[in-house]
């Protein structure tokens, strides 16, 4: 009996002993994790401390910013209210006191020249209109819309009164868009309201034209070849190489075009230049039906910085910039008739804008250039004299 007491005395120890340890265990753990919640608190309240100072930091530094910004933009103000007064200024002066025409030889020279030219061209014009029109001034401009690349061409048909709009984007390529008018151009995105034309084969450069329902472009190939393309039956009507040799980019800004078609109240146009006459752009007149050449003039017309040109009652319109792109204007011009000699003529400037033009194409029924500068579309509303009032 004793043993069995000893025995349970025993036992009792041994559990007593268990949950002691139990308890002083579980006591550890209660202090450790006491400690990392308090570590927690600490942390959490120096981080709240800095992100609070940091959210003030950013504050400040934000109300820098706006007021540095406001500054700034006061600063643009002015400046672009001092352009603008840079620019009228310029404009008044140049008004006033014309450029001289990128020609760097001497008066006897152009004289001979001009000679040489007459004596090759013995037959006097013959005009189909009473057509004596000139420029005068840029009297307005309308920016439509930006399509297609830096350089195109975009038109209407210069011999009739359809409104039909046409756009041929890049300097080759096959498909041209139509549109039924210059509104439908406008509100269109991009070319998708538009009809698509397959041309039968590839145009080369800038200088397209049409004139009396038919497209007249530059075949792209080892010969300068000129396509009438019929736009009502979409068929090819009539094909002619060019009867001039060596040829050369007819604008040093735009060495794509070899041959730019153009259209006046006289007619078809071909404006070129080749080796014999390397400096000076050249012009020739076209019979639309059969793509004859009629007639052939040397200009004193550099090509040198020559962006486009144009032709308006039987004056051929020169129109250069620079290779870095500044105002481009018209300082040189040549008329068939001997009317109007360039020293009469006023150089006019165009409003600046993104680039260069990349084509120019009059409009004899609206008196209006359609202009590709940097892939926007533009219209420039002419202000036009008799020639005889120079």
């Amino acid at each position: 009996m004793r043993a069995l007491q000893l025995l349970v005395l025993v036992l009792s120890g041994l559990v007593g002993a268990q949950q002691q340890a139990l308890m002083d265990y579980l006591e550890r753990r209660l202090l450790a994790i006491e400690d990392r919640i308090s570590l927690w608190h600490e942390q959490t309240s120096r981080y709240t401390s800095e992100l609070r100072e940091f959210k003030q930091q950013m504050v400040a530094q934000l109300e820098g910013l706006d007021k540095s910004k406001e500054a700034l933009r006061s600063e643009l103000d002015t400046v672009g209210t001092r352009v603008d007064r840079v620019e009228r200024e310029m404009d008044y002066l140049e008004t006033q006191n014309g450029v001289q025409p990128c020609v760097d030889v001497d008066d006897k020279l152009v004289e001979q020249q001009v000679t040489a030219v007459k004596e090759r061209n013995k037959a006097k014009y013959a005009k189909l209109t009473d057509c004596s029109d000139m420029i005068s001034s840029i009297k307005a401009m309308k920016i439509l819309k930006r399509v297609g690349g830096a350089k195109g061409m975009w038109t209407k048909d210069m011999g009739s009164a359809t409104g039909k709009v046409y756009i041929l984007n890049g300097t080759e390529g096959n498909t041209m868009y139509e549109f039924g008018t210059v509104r439908e151009f406008t509100s269109s995105q991009g070319t998708s309201a538009a009809t698509s034309v397959q041309l039968p084969s590839a145009w080369r450069g800038l200088g397209h034209a049409i004139y009396n329902n038919h497209l007249y472009y530059l075949k792209q190939g080892e010969e300068m070849k000129l396509i009438k393309f019929d736009l009502q039956k979409n068929i090819v009507v009539d094909s002619a190489v060019f009867p001039a040799k060596n040829q050369l980019p007819v604008y040093g800004l735009n060495p794509e075009t070899f041959i730019d078609l153009a259209v006046d109240e006289e007619g078809l146009w071909a404006i070129y230049a080749t080796q014999e006459n390397e400096r000076h752009i050249s012009l020739a007149k076209i019979d639309p039906k059969t793509l004859d050449i009629e007639q052939m003039w040397d200009t004193p017309c550099v090509r040198e910085n020559a962006e486009a040109a144009f032709v308006i009652c039987g004056t051929i319109y020169v129109v250069y910039n620079s290779k870095l792109p500044s105002r481009s204007r018209i300082q040189c011009v040549f008329d068939v008739s001997d009317m109007v000699t360039n020293d009469d003529a006023p150089h006019v400037y165009f409003p600046k804008r993104y680039g260069t033009h990349a084509s120019l194409k009059y409009s004899p029924v609206e008196q209006l250039l359609y202009a590709w500068d940097d892939g926007y579309q533009i219209l420039y509303k002419l202000q036009m004299k008799k020639k005889l009032d120079v």
